[in-house]
């Protein structure tokens, strides 16, 4: 063999070896969530979520061992940011996900805009992630646009005969922008937004915002909370005396489970829209809940541990039909774009949309007690198959300015 023909032969066979030895090791995940900080409850269950299932497919996906370095984001961007860093440069991860606050999850797609990283995001519900501002190895699998499942609640409202809305939201973008999801299809079927009352993270009392709802005397009240502030909103509307009086539509988040499974009767009837139904009698979806509860004391899973259990199952089912080739990025991201979950815990299909975002059937739901005597949200009705653009045309939806405070597509008279 002439020497030339050596070499290149010899580098040809060093570089399958590689390849193989690469495709032999663990494909490594690193993921992030706030395990310290105000949001430590709903981070523990990303964790929660996110490994049970990786548990229940014996940490294997397309015939690889898979390995979770999982970091605390401690609910702060600059930390965010560096354990992305640390993950990636130094630990080597193939691909990142979890985060729960938008600004932790925003600063990590800009670094990940940069290096090409895949990064999944169950939770992190910023519109522009999958619209204006799309960066095509940020996925949304599991989650959902933060003003996707606003319009079809909207839509329920005006059928139930609601016309005058008055909305109390926190005065952040993930408020502004479910806010403008809903006050956009509310209007445009007829309705009028006739107050929308504004206040800081961590509100304790409620009273002069409710005082000005009353004031108003609409037909229903349009409610975003998150966390303790969802808690605090539920209680003192029972307690102001509005309960009974003036129906409360909430935010998935409002009135998810991780807010009622500490709540009383103040949460029962309040209505929501979502594409999870923990009180849903589908088999796929109380199989789940009762598996979730076998491992998890007995709890019933929240918006953050469902969403990373069904975005470990999309990631898990995108690796398998590539047979473990997730060094090949590209690959592995478009496999990931034509994954769809026919037989996940929702019992009902979901597929992406061209922008990286789900496509589902939404819940109209209303919390009620269980059998156990427990509160869930129990579908009272659905819309199927509603993407991050409603009844829009995609390219139509995002020529118009996104949500804000200042702007909330609101059809004038």
């Amino acid at each position: 063999m002439k020497r030339r023909e050596f070499i290149a032969t010899s580098l040809a066979t060093a570089s399958l070896s590689s390849t193989a030895r690469a495709q032999s090791a663990p494909i490594r995940i690193g993921l992030m969530a706030p395990l310290t900080g105000v949001a430590a409850a709903g981070g523990r269950e990303i964790v929660d979520g996110f490994t049970m299932y990786w548990a229940e497919a014996n940490n294997m996906a397309g015939g690889r061992k898979v390995e979770i370095l999982i970091e605390d984001d401690a609910s702060n961007p600059d930390t965010a940011l560096q354990k992305a860093r640390r993950l990636v440069e130094q630990t080597k991860v193939d691909f990142l996900a979890g985060n729960l606050l938008a600004n932790t999850g925003l600063a990590v797609a800009n670094y990940v805009k940069g290096n090409g990283v895949p990064y999944f995001i169950p939770v992190i519900a910023a519109n522009d992630l999958t619209q204006r501002a799309r960066i095509k190895n940020v996925i949304r699998v599991g989650g959902y646009a933060a003003s996707q499942f606003s319009p079809p609640l909207a839509d329920w409202a005006l059928k139930q005969g609601y016309r005058r809305v008055a909305m109390i939201a926190q005065d952040y973008t993930f408020g502004h922008e479910q806010c403008g999801g809903f006050a956009q299809a509310f209007t445009e079927g007829g309705g009028t937004v006739i107050g929308q009352f504004w206040h800081p993270l961590n509100t304790a009392d409620y009273s002069p915002y409710l005082g000005q709802v009353a004031s108003l005397k609409p037909d229903v009240v349009f409610a975003m909370e998150t966390g303790a502030d969802s808690t605090r909103l539920v209680q003192q509307y029972a307690s102001f005396g509005l309960k009974g009086r003036i129906p409360l539509l909430g935010a998935q988040n409002t009135i998810d489970q991780s807010v009622i499974r500490t709540m009383g009767p103040e949460c029962e009837g309040i209505i929501s829209a979502a594409h999870f139904a923990e009180g849903a009698d589908l088999p796929a979806t109380q199989a789940f809940v009762k598996a979730y509860g076998a491992r998890y004391d007995n709890k019933i899973p929240s918006l953050y541990g469902f969403t990373h259990y069904i975005g470990a199952m999309w990631i898990a089912k995108a690796i398998n039909a590539i047979n473990g080739k997730v060094e090949d990025r590209d690959l592995f991201l478009d496999t990931v774009m034509k994954t769809d979950l026919p037989d996940s815990p929702l019992g009902k299909p979901v597929r992406l949309d061209a922008y990286g975002n789900p496509v589902y059937d939404v819940f109209i739901r209303r919390v009620m007690r269980n059998k156990d005597g427990k509160y869930v949200n129990a579908p009272i009705g659905s819309y199927p198959q509603v993407s991050q653009f409603w009844k829009y045309d995609p390219e139509t939806f995002m020529r118009q300015p996104p949500y804000s405070r200042e702007f909330q597509g609101i059809k004038k008279a």
